[in-house]
């Protein structure tokens, strides 16, 4: 799906770009991608550099300094406190923006630390958002709660109804058009050319979580989407072992939300990016083995007469199957079902499970199970949370990277305590 380029040592000459077919392969990019050569003491892996504030040589080392960056660019090569930047957490914003084939990317301490960030430096009061309904719930929660005290209105429009998503943009009120493909989790997928072009025409720009899809599956700064947010955490990270965030977009923008980042602290410490970058490097190989281990746990459930339906973008009765063949490459490490059981028979079913953790979150080499209901939207009633369409027998199933005929074994054994 995506295009390619040739080789280098920084992330602008490993962006990838449709009139460029010889991109590296993502192995290759996960490894290499956005590296600088040679690193401090011939190390091969980037350092933890780990300081709060950097010394000046002299007083004129310090004015030169000063006379020739801009505020949280970084443009002398150096870096003068913590919050505007770090060389370890540079190495991993220059990683991402390779592999997703932007001209650059700022790293965040959280992917809420990372949106939050990027809508407050971006709009100003009065401003208008459209939201697809299944974006992520802390998402629309800050834009329903905490932007709504700035005075910025946001418009929810059903997931997939392209029609009523244009019909809600305001002219020149409305700045972001905000989705997440495939979301959470129900694995919808986004149409990245068509949003794209509806928002072009009206002059609004676009903001996609990309989470679930990671850029090994899905590179939608291609398809003309502005802004790519991950939640870090997940795939990028890959082993359940930090906290991070990141958007990456063009060189201009990402400059002026560097700059908000040294303004709002979000920044993210450098264990946690060096814990980042060492899981990006497996990154390609990780995600593969999800997504073949995911289609096939798919497969094997919607086959299973114990399981009421199967929500999977790879499955041909997904709804969004054709969108997701048409602009990723894998179909990601996510698989929701519905089982044939009340709340409490599924979480049975959950209980007997033996590989995965009963846990939330995703991405990581350890396969998770949870019940919606009961894991994320404990708190609300039954009617609350059918009004969001999560039932009581909903399960998501996150892949790690074992073996999918120990998963499937698993599985197979569980759901024989289900009548």
């Amino acid at each position: 799906m995506s295009a390619q380029t040739s080789d280098a040592n920084s992330a602008a000459a490993l962006m990838p770009s449709k009139a460029a077919p010889n991109r590296p392969g993502i192995n290759t990019l996960s490894v290499h991608g956005g590296d600088d050569r040679p690193r401090a003491h011939q190390a091969i892996p980037m350092p933890i550099i780990q300081t709060a504030t950097y010394a000046f040589a002299d007083t004129a080392d310090l004015i030169n300094f000063m006379q020739h960056k801009s505020w949280g660019d970084g443009i002398v090569g150096r870096e003068e406190y913590g919050r505007y930047g770090n060389p370890t957490v540079r190495a991993v914003e220059s990683k991402v923006a390779a592999l997703e084939g932007a001209e650059d990317a700022v790293l965040f301490s959280s992917g809420m630390a990372a949106i939050t960030s990027l809508l407050l430096a971006s709009l100003p009061t009065g401003a208008h958002i459209v939201m697809t309904s299944d974006c992520y719930r802390r998402t629309r929660q800050f834009c329903l709660t905490f932007l709504k005290r700035l005075g910025i209105e946001t418009t929810i429009v059903p997931t997939g109804d392209y029609e009523a998503l244009e019909a809600a943009i305001q002219p020149k009120r409305t700045r972001f058009i905000i989705f997440e493909s495939p979301s959470n989790p129900y694995l919808r997928c986004v149409d990245l050319e068509r949003v794209a072009e509806i928002a072009k025409r009206h002059r609004v720009q676009t903001i996609i979580d990309s989470t679930f899809g990671t850029p090994v599956n899905q590179l939608p700064l291609q398809y003309g989407i502005d802004y790519v947010t991950h939640s870090a955490t997940k795939y990028l990270g890959g082993h359940h072992d930090l906290l991070a965030g990141v958007v990456a977009a063009r060189k201009d923008r990402i400059a002026a939300l560097r700059d908000a980042r040294g303004v709002l602290g979000g920044i993210v410490d450098p264990q946690s990016a060096y814990l980042l970058e060492r899981g990006l490097k497996t990154l390609g190989l990780r995600v593969a083995q999800q997504n073949a281990t995911a289609m096939r746990v798919a497969q094997f459930l919607e086959a299973h007469p114990k399981i009421e339906r199967v929500w999977y973008p790879g499955l041909p009765s997904h709804p969004d199957h054709e969108i997701a063949k048409k602009q990723m490459s894998g179909f990601g490490g996510v698989v929701s079902f519905t089982v044939r059981g009340t709340l409490e028979q599924t979480s049975q079913f959950i209980d007997a499970m033996q590989i995965p953790y009963i846990a939330p979150s995703l991405g990581g080499v350890d396969s998770l199970i949870e019940q919606p209901a009961l894991m994320s939207y404990f708190d609300k009633t039954p009617e609350e949370r059918l009004e969001v369409g999560i039932t009581g027998n909903l399960v998501r199933f996150a892949i790690g990277v074992e073996d999918a005929e120990d998963l499937i074994a698993d599985l197979e054994q569980a759901l024989r305590v289900l009548p």
